[in-house]
């Protein structure tokens, strides 16, 4: 039986790479048509669909504000059709003394709703205090246009069909390449190939150039997390002189074809696995006897889950919907004592497994404790309330595929698939199929590459040497890449860092943030 992390895994993956060249430094504004202002409003109001939620922090709740910002889908046309791109904001605490202007903030993906972020606290009391927090919606995303394109799950289904990673079939490719085509094609004909066209990289920083001058700052201020980090050092190419301060925390790979990203991105989850494996099996509680005999004890546990599988939250947990909850738990180390002892109790078939599954759902899947359909046990798509399909890949794919330039042959994702399903066994050929859509995808406006944003001010990388999903090694390439660019590492484990309240890591950010003072070169801030 061969396992798969592609329910899991398949809309944290992150699998960007570029193609073309440079972009020149463009004006501010240029191309947007005159520089608008937002409308800001409570985000909650007192109705009975506005009201305050009951969980978070209620203050900060309170202050929560929303807004839109139209921008040109085309920003070759700036008088043509638009996109209302949804913003929001939490006012800076200090008063007008202490503001310094806005942080803009972006959680990563592609396809991750800024807005949704910032629903919570985020940051230390001199940040908000000085900083206006914002973030958006990139364009195709949630408020911003967010889409649907079609049956996802029939792709991950034909996936988890693969019996032998390493030796794909004849008759699973074609599965493969129907389910891989059917999809793109049906997110083409949703929402046209105008649309899908536009919906890249450039654009997205194009309308964070619009968004910056609407906030009225003269320069930006950014924090980039994992994708975000590429918006952000794009924007630095392509805007130095609106920029002020950005720290882009788990880095992207900007420049090579997008198989070689997959294959770095599959043996970084295996290394954060076997990082894992090394810390439960020192500690008390954990199901493998060591390092040397946890793959094979870990498929047991998950062949057992196969043929009894237990619920969480009503769904039913198999090996591979196990193996996806697993995969997005590496992203953070301080739930590894937890996770190591939810295995132990699937292991042992303990009373207590039950409730453990419940929990590890919970946080996979962001629930807080209360049953949600959001199609996530059987997939990556699924029904929500009153029919509507929910299509979680749709904004990932359409913008992976829509800034590189793709194989079209879909032999070259079947031997990188096979390859890397050598060295990985449990995370690394879903990396790969998940981009095969975009070998059937339509033209767009490609992202360059090689470039090295020489005329920025100071900016900030940082990179956890045990990231999963971004390797370290990418954030040493982008500080290598970006001109004027400073590393901080973490040298533990979990994807990004910055914001988690470990002082050696953000108290020098903050400096930078509040005072444009660089972290010392080589920073190194020792794990946990």
């Amino acid at each position: 039986m061969r396992y798969t992390a592609v329910r899991g895994l398949a809309g944290a993956a992150l699998l960007l790479v570029t193609g073309c060249t440079a972009f020149p430094a463009q004006e501010p504004g240029e191309g947007a048509g005159g520089t608008a202002a937002i409308d800001w409003e409570p985000c909650h109001g007192q109705d009975e669909e506005g009201a305050l939620p009951e969980d978070g922090d209620p203050e900060w709740t309170a202050a929560l504000e929303c807004g839109t910002l139209a921008v040109p889908l085309d920003h070759d046309d700036p008088d043509g059709e638009t996109i209302d791109i949804a913003l929001a904001r939490v006012p800076a605490s200090g008063g007008a003394d202490r503001r310094i202007g806005s942080l803009v903030v972006n959680p990563g993906g592609p396809g991750e709703s800024g807005v949704e972020m910032l629903a919570h606290p985020q940051f230390s009391d001199g940040v908000r205090e000085a900083f206006d927090l914002v973030a958006f919606d990139p364009r195709g995303v949630g408020g911003s246009g967010g889409f649907a394109c079609g049956d996802w799950d029939r792709f991950a289904t034909a996936q988890m069909m693969v019996e032998d990673p390493t030796a794909v079939t004849d008759a699973e490719m074609e599965r493969l390449e129907n389910s891989a085509r059917t999809y793109a094609q049906a997110c083409t004909e949703t929402v046209g190939a105008d649309f899908l066209a536009e919906i890249g990289t450039v654009n997205v920083v194009r309308d964070l150039d619009m968004v910056r001058a609407a906030l009225g700052d003269d320069a930006l201020t950014y924090v980039g997390y994992s994708y975000g980090t590429y918006i952000g050092a794009l924007y630095a190419e392509m805007f130095p002189g609106t920029t002020r301060a950005l720290v882009l925390d788990g880095a992207v790979e900007t420049e090579r074809p997008n198989l070689e990203v997959a294959r770095d991105q599959a043996e970084a989850f295996q290394a954060t696995w076997e990082l894992f494996v090394a810390d439960c099996s020192a500690g008390g509680t954990c199901p493998f006897s060591g390092p040397e005999a946890a793959d094979e004890e870990m498929t047991r546990i998950l062949d057992r889950l196969d043929a009894d599988p237990p619920t969480a939250r009503g769904t039913a947990v198999d090996g591979a919907t196990l193996l996806g909850m697993v995969g997005l738990a590496l992203y953070d180390e301080t739930s590894w004592t937890e996770l190591a002892r939810t295995l132990d109790a699937v292991a042992e078939g303990s009373e207590e497994s039950g409730g453990l599954l419940d929990a590890l759902y919970d946080t996979t899947y962001g629930l807080g404790g209360e049953e949600e359909d959001t199609g996530e046990g059987d997939g990556a798509g699924g029904e929500q309330e009153g029919g509507a399909y929910l299509d979680a890949e749709a904004a990932l794919t359409a913008v992976n595929c829509a800034d590189r330039v793709d194989p079209t042959d879909p032999g070259a994702y079947r031997d990188a698939a096979e390859a890397i399903a050598e060295r990985t066994p449990f995370f690394g050929p879903d990396l790969v199929w998940g981009q095969l859509p975009c070998a059937y995808w339509p033209d767009t406006d490609t992202a360059p590459t090689g470039f090295a944003a020489v005329d920025a001010p100071p900016l900030v990388v940082v990179g956890t040497v045990g990231d999963p999903a971004t390797p370290y090694a990418w954030a040493e390439e982008l500080a290598g890449q970006l001109e004027t660019a400073t590393l901080v590492t973490y040298e533990g484990a979990g994807h990004t860092v910055y914001g988690y309240g470990l002082p050696c890591v953000d108290d020098p950010i903050d400096a930078y943030l509040l005072e444009e003072r660089v972290p010392d070169a080589g920073l190194s801030c020792p794990a946990l």
